[in-house]
């Protein structure tokens, strides 16, 4: 039987880190959340829904997940500017774990 020893392992090697990797952030869950939740979102829609989030915070966040591939950015050739966000099939493939961590919540709230 092989015993595994802790001092010869990297939590950096495990799919565990890697997704952690993908989500975290002070924003990264709440944005995913918000987009798994209403599906469709424009930019001004999501800063008044998160609340405390700068313009700023919120564009950089939401280009570090488009670049992670987990949302999607739709620009229209308008005036004024239309943009919206979505989650990409890769995004909602995060939506059980979402769903996972909202159940937990409501279970476990004090």
């Amino acid at each position: 039987m092989y015993e595994r020893c802790i001092a010869k392992e990297n939590l950096d090697d495990t799919g565990f880190s890697y997704t952690l990797s993908l989500i975290n952030g002070k924003y990264k869950m709440v944005i995913l959340y918000t987009l798994m939740e209403f599906g469709i979102v424009r930019f001004n829609e999501m800063k008044k829904y998160i609340g405390g989030i700068s313009y700023k915070t919120l564009s950089s966040t939401l280009k570090e997940l488009e670049t992670d591939q987990l949302v999607h950015r739709e620009e229209y050739p308008q005036i004024p500017p239309k943009v919206e966000y979505s989650l990409t099939e890769r995004g909602k493939s995060l939506i059980p774990i979402l769903d996972g961590m909202c159940e937990w919540g409501n279970k476990n709230r004090i």
